[in-house]
């Protein structure tokens, strides 16, 4: 009896401990298994050159971290990416146009995963990682910014860019007079005096900034036929812009000129880079069902949107840069001083005042060769749009989701035919309202004989001197011809204000 019970109590013993042995051995087979099933892993990589940078993105199937450093002798930049393994192949990756001449990728000890790009000229890498969305799951973007580059095929000449300056500097000084912010305005010693003589007129062109939304890891809405919104939008813009050139006094600068993404705040810095005088952002818009179709023309809104239409529209745009890809650490500061209180206020309002007039020669014009979808300017706060100092629209040139509009807008014919309409309100607003410095003011004031009121200015005229001759006092002369400095130049007309 008590030998029984002993070897019943040992084989009690035995048994639990076989059963924490199993049960340790499943929590470390359990652990190991974890492991491996966190470990990231290489699903894709992609490759999108702009003229100032190169974007490497990767395609993860869960976060990790990743350390990036450069080496010379030769030029090579490493991506050492934690507990990850490679199921991609670099070498299907398209290096044209990039910084990029060779992708070598290997194992690192342990776990991690080596990729190292050979370098054919200087850059300055960034990296961040991004958190997944409607679109794409977990990626690791490495930017490759080229030091010294431009953003655009042909920046704006710098004489050009002077004479821009020259006029936004004035632009500033009379919404400062009008706040009566004296103390901000320029020194009388910054500006010409009322005895510098007129200079010749610069005739400098109008300059048009023409912005193809999307791009890149962001293809915009996709149609029935699996077009792309980014690829016609770039179709679309280098037609316009292509129009816009042959126009004598004006010029067209490509925000995009290619198919790599740029954020929403960087477009509209580029094109106060580029002292443009206009901003235009293409889009094709979608929607959930294939009935709606037709172009539409939105301005900023400050407030609220003019419609539920306008404000969905606006979300999902402003939502593009979660999908292209921009660091959440990316400063959004405007270091421009003409976003302060009043100043900031006085001059989006008369911006905004020219963008809803220009709309509405837009929408007359597209109205001619396409229905539309809004039969006025709508407003809402699309990001893309909010540039201070620079008139906007963005225009939304057809359904891309109605099968019949996403063939129109494959139509060469009728991309020429948005292309041309869009720049023909542009044209009609400018002509009728030509910037001080412009060939098409110069024209204006050459075309016309002056009436009994108005003075030709001459070569060696001052303002003072005109302002003597004909018996009226100099600030009312400048009041009069809205002038907010005393440069002149030849060939304008003055009104000269009655004594």
């Amino acid at each position: 009896m008590v030998v029984t019970t002993m070897v019943t109590r040992t084989k009690a013993i035995n048994a639990r401990s076989l059963r924490r042995l199993v049960l340790s051995a499943m929590a470390v087979l359990s652990a190991g298994l974890g492991t491996s099933l966190q470990a990231a892993t290489v699903e894709g990589m992609r490759l999108w050159a702009a003229p100032d940078h190169a974007r490497l993105v990767f395609d993860l199937s869960d976060a990790t971290s990743a350390k990036v450093f450069s080496l010379d002798d030769p030029a090579r930049l490493v991506i050492d990416l934690d507990d990850s393994q490679m199921d991609a192949d670099a070498d299907k990756l398209n290096l044209e146009d990039s910084a990029i001449s060779t992708v070598r990728t290997g194992s690192r000890e342990g776990n991690g995963l080596r990729v190292v790009l050979e370098l054919n000229r200087e850059v300055e890498p960034r990296h961040f990682t991004l958190a997944p969305n409607d679109q794409y799951g977990h990626r690791l973007v490495v930017d490759l910014e080229y030091p010294g580059e431009s953003a655009v095929e042909n920046p704006i000449d710098p004489i050009e860019s002077m004479i821009r300056d020259q006029e936004i500097e004035a632009e500033r000084a009379s919404a400062q007079a009008q706040a009566g912010d004296s103390e901000q305005a320029s020194s009388p010693a910054d500006e010409p005096t009322a005895s510098d003589e007129a200079k010749p007129h610069p005739k400098r062109d109008i300059i048009i900034a023409v912005d193809a939304g999307h791009g890149g890891e962001d293809p915009g809405a996709i149609g029935p036929a699996g077009t792309r919104e980014k690829d016609v939008l770039l179709d679309i813009s280098k037609r316009m812009a292509d129009t816009i050139n042959a126009a004598e006094g004006f010029k067209a600068v490509l925000i995009r000129d290619g198919d790599y993404y740029l954020g929403l705040r960087q477009r509209t810095q580029l094109a106060r880079e580029q002292k443009a005088d206009f901003f235009v952002s293409l889009h094709a818009d979608a929607f959930n069902s294939p009935r709606p179709q037709g172009s539409s023309v939105y301005a900023l809104s400050q407030r609220g949107a003019t419609s539920e239409t306008a404000q969905w529209l606006a979300d999902s745009e402003n939502r593009s840069d979660l999908i292209g890809g921009v660091d959440g650490n990316l400063s959004l500061r405007d270091k421009d001083q003409v976003l302060r209180g009043v100043l900031l206020d006085l001059t989006m309002t008369a911006t905004l005042n020219d963008s809803l007039s220009i709309g509405g020669q837009v929408l007359d014009q597209l109205g001619r060769v396409n229905r539309l979808h809004k039969s006025q300017v709508e407003q809402a706060g699309f990001m893309v749009l909010k540039s201070p100092d620079i008139p906007s629209l963005l225009i939304e040139t057809g359904f891309i989701s109605n099968p019949d509009e996403e063939r129109r807008l494959r139509d060469p014919v009728h991309q020429q035919g948005l292309a041309e309409a869009i720049f023909s309100g542009l044209q009609s607003h400018f002509e009728r309202y030509p910037p001080p410095a412009s060939l098409l003011a110069w024209q204006r004031d050459n075309q016309r004989r002056p009436s009994g009121d108005e003075y030709r200015i001459q070569s060696g005229d001052t303002l003072s001197a005109i302002a003597v001759r004909h018996g009226v006092p100099i600030n009312q002369l400048k009041q009069a011809n809205d002038l907010n400095g005393d440069a002149i130049r030849v060939g304008q007309v003055l009104r000269i204000p009655s004594s």
